[in-house]
């Protein structure tokens, strides 16, 4: 049986203070992208610039799934689904895809598309467990990864060296968009398969001289005279 009033409703989130105009409140979903490449978070939640690819769309149809796939859960454990998340206190905002309501705590379990790959997702994991230890008072130990290809759970530890890269990942991107600039460009094995690539240029801006060699020849162009043209008789 679900139950989601006791997260979900507004009254709870006016009790916690929780603010869709927050001044540099950073969303859950720009951790993972920020610990990435924090040139792919800035193009998203600085330049508000998204394109989809195969991978993009195959992790929407993943998060569309998210009651099919898992059987995980305990018998007898009490689930909810997509619900609002939020932090006051660290100003963080956004959503679980599934949080169980265990007897030792909430047990959040993010779900993603293809099969692990370094610790990324981790920590927006923990940041999900960071705001329900806040929203409901409780503490939030461990959580999980579904990945969909491997049809199968990573448990992860909120232990404290998680929490704190969590937080320094928070601070980072609440830096960024203060600075509301762009990081450079690495140039390197991730991005082919990203679908911001065509939008980054990594293989233009990342070889600075390059870059020059195009930004001369544009302003030669400019600094040319217009030709001139015959006035009829």
């Amino acid at each position: 049986m679900e139950e989601q009033d006791d997260l979900t409703s507004p009254s709870r989130q006016e009790e916690a203070g929780w603010s869709e105009e927050r001044d540099e409140e950073v969303l859950i979903s720009a951790i993972e992208h920020f610990s990435y490449c924090a040139r792919q978070c800035a193009l998203i939640h600085v330049e508000q610039t998204f394109e989809e690819n195969v991978f993009t769309m195959r992790g929407e149809i993943a998060h569309e799934r998210v009651d099919s796939g898992d059987a995980a859960t305990p018998r007898g454990v009490r689930v909810v689904r997509g619900i609002p998340l939020w932090s006051e206190r660290l100003g963080l905002r956004g959503k679980a895809d599934l949080v169980e309501m265990r007897a030792d705590g909430p047990y959040p379990v993010e779900y993603k598309v293809g099969r692990r790959h370094g610790r990324h997702a981790d920590l927006q994991l923990c940041a999900q467990a960071l705001c329900l230890e806040e929203m409901l008072g409780q503490p939030v130990p461990r959580g999980a990864l579904f990945y969909y290809e491997t049809r199968r759970r990573t448990e992860i530890a909120m232990d404290a060296a998680l929490r704190r890269q969590t937080m320094e990942a928070v601070e980072g991107i609440r830096a960024m968009l203060k600075a509301q600039r762009l990081p450079a460009a690495r140039n390197d094995a991730r991005c082919p398969n990203c679908s911001l690539i065509t939008v980054c240029l990594p293989h233009v801006v990342g070889e600075p001289h390059r870059l020059r060699g195009l930004q001369g020849a544009l302003f030669r162009i400019w600094d040319e005279p217009a030709p001139e043209t015959e006035e009829s008789g």
